[in-house]
């Protein structure tokens, strides 16, 4: 007799999860703490902050748990169900080439028309030139270029962990993503390191403005993405992943690539092309 509850089909019916509910409740709480921490609101604002935190890395763990158990040991990610993920990453990469596009217009809509007539109040505080007068920008040539080249490396590195894999090269896999994920923390810090040394502030100018929301949120996506490469050398060590399924991986690697080249944007445009003229003997 036939099991009346046997699946018969290749699609996956998600069961009920609180992931969505519980994600959604710590990331308002951690905006709502870092708000507040930011404009000094309250005192507990710091711990608001931190549990959001705590609970967006919660999160994170349980609803990749979830999913990794569906893959690999309920073995709910059939072929049709793999086409399906495919196409939800590259709806999910199109919206962040969007997210981006956003900070790309305000950047280029001041600095394309700093003088421009009907923008009086804007080309009086910005001096009708861009970038605006007293402002002094970064040397694309040395941190600038320096990133540029370790997130170009990086991208080498996730295709050789790809390939690596595709061939049954467990080893090649796994130092391929060690190698990446050290060079995503070094971009990091090597960032980190220039926002410290900057000659200009976020606040009072639309230039650091401009600048540090479009480097910044690239900066935030590089970071998830290290946070994505890691939890898959994670499942690498564990023996996870083979040649015929390994989504996680696939999506990562895709992920990487989309933040590499949105610093190659960032880097020619904001970097090179935005840099205007050097002023001798200024700190940077």
């Amino acid at each position: 007799m036939a099991d009346a509850h046997a699946k018969q089909h290749d699609y996956h019916l998600v069961d009920p999860s609180p992931w969505p509910l519980v994600g959604s409740i710590s990331a308002f709480v951690l905006a709502i703490g870092l708000i507040s921490w930011m404009h000094n609101i309250f005192s507990a604002a710091p711990l608001v902050f931190a549990a959001g935190a705590i609970g967006v890395l919660y999160t994170m763990v349980g609803w990749w748990r979830d999913v990794i158990i569906e893959a690999e040991y309920r073995h709910f990610h059939t072929r049709v169900v793999q086409i399906s993920h495919r196409y939800g990453m590259i709806l999910f990469i199109a919206s962040e080439v969007m997210f981006f596009v956003a900070w790309f217009w305000a950047y280029f809509n001041t600095a394309l028309f700093p003088s421009e007539a009907i923008e009086v109040v804007r080309s009086e505080f910005i001096g009708g030139v861009w970038p605006p007068k007293g402002i002094q920008t970064f040397d694309p040539w040395h941190l600038p270029l320096f990133n540029t080249l370790i997130l170009l490396t990086s991208g080498t590195t996730v295709t050789w962990a790809h390939h690596a894999l595709l061939e049954n090269d467990r080893e090649g896999l796994k130092w391929g993503l060690i190698c990446t994920i050290l060079l995503g923390l070094s971009f990091t810090c090597v960032q980190a390191f220039e926002y410290h040394h900057a000659a200009f502030s976020y606040g009072g100018n639309i230039y650091g403005a401009t600048f540090f929301m479009a480097t910044g949120f690239h900066g935030a996506h590089v970071i998830i993405g290290s946070i994505f490469l890691i939890v898959c050398l994670g499942r690498a060590l564990a023996g996870q992943f083979n040649p015929k399924q390994h989504l996680g991986l696939e999506f990562a690697a895709w992920y990487w690539h989309f933040v590499d080249v949105v610093w190659l944007f960032l880097f020619a445009c904001i970097y090179v092309w935005g840099q205007g003229p050097r002023i001798p003997g200024m700190h940077e």
